[in-house]
C-alpha cells in the first residue's frame, strides 16, 4: 500500500473487491436492495396519488388536495398506504436489476460478444436483467396496485392481500400484469443505464473539465443530476404501459386475456387515457432514480469495490504527480492500457499504465525533454 498522501476530498476504500468476482456481483445485488427498495417505499405517497389518477382521473384535483383529503381520513399511515408491498417488491427488483444487470455485462461484453459496441452491451444487459427482476417484483406490485387504485381498499396489508388474490385466483392471479409490466419497466431499464452514461458525459463536456478535476461533492452532484436526467427519460418511456399495470390489476374482469383486457380499457381510455398522471410520474421516477445511482454507487465504493476502470484511472492521479496526459492505447470491459505523460519540472516521464480486474501495473519507459 503506497504511503503518499491521497488527494484532497479522495475516497479511500477500506477494502478491496475485484471487479467482476463473486464478491463483487454479490455487493452489487445488495446494493441493488439497498438502492431500490428504501428509496421506492419512501416516495409511496406520490405513488398512491399517482395510481389513484390513472384509474379515475377525477378522483382528486391535485397531489396536495390528495394528501390532504387522505391524511384527514386515515393519518399518516393512510398516506403511506401500501408501503410494504412496495418495500419487499422493488427490493428484490433491485437485486436482480443492478446485480443480474453487472453479471450480463460481463458475460455478454467479454465471453459471449466481445468487441460489440460497450453501449449495445449495457442496453442488452440491462433488458436481460430487468425481464428476471420482474418475475420477483409482479406479484408483489399486483397486490400494492389492487391496494392502492380500489376504494374501500382490496386488502389492508400485504400478508392479507397474497392470501386473497390466491384465494380468489390462484397464484397465476399475482401474474396477470406481467407483460405489461415488462412493456414498462424493460424499456425503462434500458433508458436508465444508457442514458444516465451520456447524459454524465454530456455534463461534463459542458462544464468544460475532466471528471478528475472535479472534487467528490462535484462529482456526486453531476451523478445526481445525470440520474435525474434518465429518470425523466424512463418515466416517458415507460408511461403508457404504467398506466395500463394500473387499469389491469384493477379492472381485468375473471376469465378474460390480458390482450382482450388491455384492448377494452384501451378503448374506453384512448390515446390520452395513456398519459394520465405523467407529471406526477417524472417527479417520482426522476428523483427515485438520482437517489438509486446515488445509493448505489456511493454504497459499492463504501465496500470497496473498484467501481470501474475510470475510477482507477481517477485514483491512479493521485500517484502520479498530476499528470498531464492520459492516451488510451487498448481496452476490453476487464482491462485497459493507457500511456501516462507525467511533467516532472525537469522533464517528462512515460509509462504505461495497464488496468485490469486483478492488478493494477506501471512501467516507465524513461525521462525525456
Amino acid at each position: 500500500m503506497s504511503n503518499k498522501p491521497e488527494a484532497p476530498g479522495a475516497v479511500t476504500p477500506q477494502k478491496k473487491i475485484e471487479l467482476f468476482s463473486s464478491s463483487y456481483f454479490a455487493a452489487c445485488t445488495l446494493g441493488g436492495i439497498i438502492a431500490c427498495g428504501p428509496t421506492h417505499t419512501a416516495v409511496t405517497p406520490l405513488d398512491l396519488v399517482k395510481c389513484r389518477r390513472q384509474v379515475d382521473p377525477k378522483i382528486y384535483s391535485g397531489n396536495f388536495q390528495a394528501w390532504s383529503k387522505i391524511a384527514r381520513a386515515e393519518g399518516l399511515r393512510g398516506v403511506f398506504f401500501g408501503w410494504a408491498p412496495t418495500f419487499v417488491g422493488y427490493s428484490f427488483q433491485g437485486a436482480g436489476k443492478y446485480g443480474a444487470y453487472e453479471v450480463f455485462k460481463y458475460y455478454y461484453g467479454e465471453k459471449l460478444f466481445p468487441g460489440m459496441n460497450k453501449t449495445v452491451v449495457y442496453l442488452g444487459a440491462s433488458a436481460t436483467a430487468e425481464f428476471i427482476a420482474d418475475l420477483f417484483l409482479c406479484p408483489f406490485e399486483a397486490i400494492k396496485v389492487r391496494m392502492q387504485t380500489t376504494l374501500p381498499p382490496f386488502a389492508g396489508s400485504l400478508r392479507e392481500g397474497w392470501s386473497k388474490v390466491v384465494a380468489q385466483e390462484g397464484y397465476g392471479g399475482l401474474y396477470k400484469g406481467l407483460y405489461p409490466l415488462w412493456a414498462r419497466q424493460i424499456p425503462y431499464t434500458m433508458v436508465k443505464f444508457a442514458t444516465f452514461e451520456s447524459a454524465v458525459a454530456q455534463i461534463y463536456k459542458t462544464l468544460g473539465g475532466k471528471k478528475e478535476e472535479y472534487g467528490t461533492l462535484a462529482q456526486t452532484g453531476v451523478s445526481f443530476l445525470g440520474g435525474y436526467i434518465a429518470g425523466v427519460g424512463c418515466a416517458v418511456v415507460s408511461h403508457p404501459a404504467d398506466v395500463m399495470v394500473s387499469k389491469l390489476n384493477a379492472d381485468r374482469q375473471a376469465g378474460e386475456s390480458a390482450v382482450k383486457a388491455m384492448s377494452r380499457i384501451y378503448g374506453n381510455i384512448g390515446f390520452a387515457g395513456l398519459w394520465n398522471g405523467l407529471p406526477v410520474r417524472i417527479v417520482m421516477i426522476g428523483t427515485l432514480t438520482a437517489f438509486q445511482w446515488l445509493i448505489y454507487d456511493s454504497f459499492k465504493v463504501y465496500l470497496g469495490v473498484r467501481l470501474s476502470f475510470q475510477a482507477l484511472r481517477d485514483s491512479m492521479l493521485t500517484l502520479f504527480l498530476a499528470p498531464n496526459h492520459w492516451w488510451p492505447l487498448n481496452e476490453s470491459l476487464t482491462r485497459k492500457v493507457w500511456l501516462l505523460e507525467v511533467d516532472t519540472g525537469r522533464g517528462k516521464i512515460a509509462r504505461t499504465v495497464t488496468l485490469n480486474a486483478q492488478i493494477t501495473t506501471s512501467r516507465s519507459s524513461g525521462v525525456y525533454v
